[in-house]
C-alpha cells in the first residue's frame, strides 16, 4: 500500500515555513525576480572581455518584468558571461517582436528589410512622416464626398428598395417558389418514368442516360430508319433474285417505275422460274428416295430351303 506520510528531516524548523516548489530558483523571487533557463536569440559581443558568444548558448538568467506595452509585458534577463565576470542585459520588444541588447554587449548587425525580401513593413504606430499637402487632403476629401453623394448613396438606397420589395411579403414570395418547384418536379417524375419505361422495353441499362426530344432529334432519327428500312428492302430483292435465278444487283431507288406492265412482267417471270426449280427438286428427291427404298428391301429377302 502506498504511503501517505512525509518525512521530515532532523534539521526541520516549523516555524520557517516550507521551501518554494521552484527551490533555488526562487530565491530572489521576493526581489520579482526569478532564475529561468535563458537561450542567446542572436550572436553578441561581450563588453567585458570582448570575446564573441554565438546564438542559442544558454545561461542562468535573472528574469524580471520592467514594463508593460499595451497588455503585453516587458521582461529583462540579466546574463553573467561565462568567459569573464562581466553582466549584460537583454529585453523584449512587444512592438518590434524581437530582442534588444541594453547593457553590458554588443548585438551583432543582421538586420534585414522585409519587403525587399517579399515580406511586410513593420507597423509602427508612432511614427510620424511629413505633414501631407493641405490642397491634397482637401482634394481627396472633395472627391470622397462626391463619390458619396453621387455612387454610394444611391446605390445604397437602390439595394434597400430590392429589399424592401423582396421582404414586404415572404408568404406569397414562398409560395410562387414552392408552386414552381412543384411543377418543375412532376415534370421531372415525368419524364424519368417515360425514361425507365423506355429503358425496360428495349432492355437498356439502367444508368444510361437519354437526350431529350428535340425537332433535331427527332429528324435524325427519321432520316436513320429510313436509311435502315430502304438498306433493308434492297437486301432482301437481292436475295429474291439470286433464288430465281437472276444474280443481278440492282440499286434501289426511291423514285417508283414508269410503267406497272414491265414490273408485273419481271415479277410473273421469276414466279414461273422458281415454281420450275421447285418441281424439279422435287421429283429428283422423289426418285432418289424410291431407288433406296428398292436397295433395301432386296437386301431384307432371305433365300427359302426346300424340305
Amino acid at each position: 500500500m502506498q504511503g501517505f506520510n512525509k518525512y521530515y528531516p532532523p534539521d526541520y524548523d516549523p516555524s520557517q515555513g516550507s521551501k518554494h516548489a521552484l527551490g533555488d530558483r526562487a530565491r530572489k523571487l521576493d526581489q520579482g525576480i526569478l532564475i529561468v533557463r535563458f537561450e542567446l536569440p542572436f550572436n553578441i559581443w561581450c563588453g567585458g572581455c570582448n570575446n564573441h558568444i554565438g546564438m542559442g548558448v544558454r545561461y542562468n538568467a535573472e528574469k524580471k518584468k520592467i514594463g508593460n506595452y499595451y497588455s503585453t509585458p516587458i521582461f529583462s534577463f540579466r546574463c553573467k558571461c561565462h568567459l569573464c565576470d562581466n553582466w549584460f542585459e537583454i529585453q523584449t520588444d512587444p512592438k518590434n517582436t524581437r530582442y534588444v541588447v541594453t547593457s553590458g554587449a554588443r548585438q551583432k548587425d543582421e538586420e534585414w528589410d522585409p519587403e525587399e525580401n517579399g515580406g511586410f513593413a513593420i507597423h509602427d504606430p508612432d511614427k510620424k512622416g511629413t505633414p501631407d499637402d493641405p490642397l491634397a487632403a482637401l482634394e481627396k476629401t472633395s472627391e470622397a464626398q462626391a463619390n458619396l453623394t453621387k455612387v454610394q448613396i444611391p446605390r445604397l438606397e437602390a439595394l434597400q428598395s430590392v429589399s424592401e420589395h423582396y421582404n414586404a411579403d415572404p408568404y406569397s414570395l414562398s409560395l410562387k417558389v414552392r408552386r414552381k418547384f412543384r411543377e418543375e418536379k412532376k415534370i421531372d417524375q415525368q419524364k424519368r418514368k417515360a425514361d425507365d419505361d423506355l429503358k425496360g422495353r428495349y432492355g437498356l441499362p439502367a444508368s444510361l442516360s437519354l437526350l431529350e426530344d428535340d425537332a433535331e432529334a427527332k429528324e435524325e432519327a427519321k432520316s436513320a430508319w429510313a436509311e435502315a428500312r430502304q438498306k433493308l428492302q434492297s437486301q432482301e430483292g437481292a436475295k429474291r433474285r439470286r433464288i430465281g435465278g437472276v444474280d443481278v444487283v440492282v440499286t434501289p431507288s426511291l423514285s417508283r417505275p414508269a410503267s406497272g406492265s414491265s414490273s408485273a412482267s419481271s415479277k410473273s417471270s421469276s414466279l414461273d422460274t422458281l415454281r420450275t426449280r421447285i418441281l424439279s427438286n422435287t421429283a429428283k428427291n422423289g426418285s432418289t428416295a424410291q431407288s433406296r427404298l428398292s436397295a433395301s428391301s432386296s437386301k431384307s429377302i432371305l433365300p427359302i430351303r426346300k424340305l
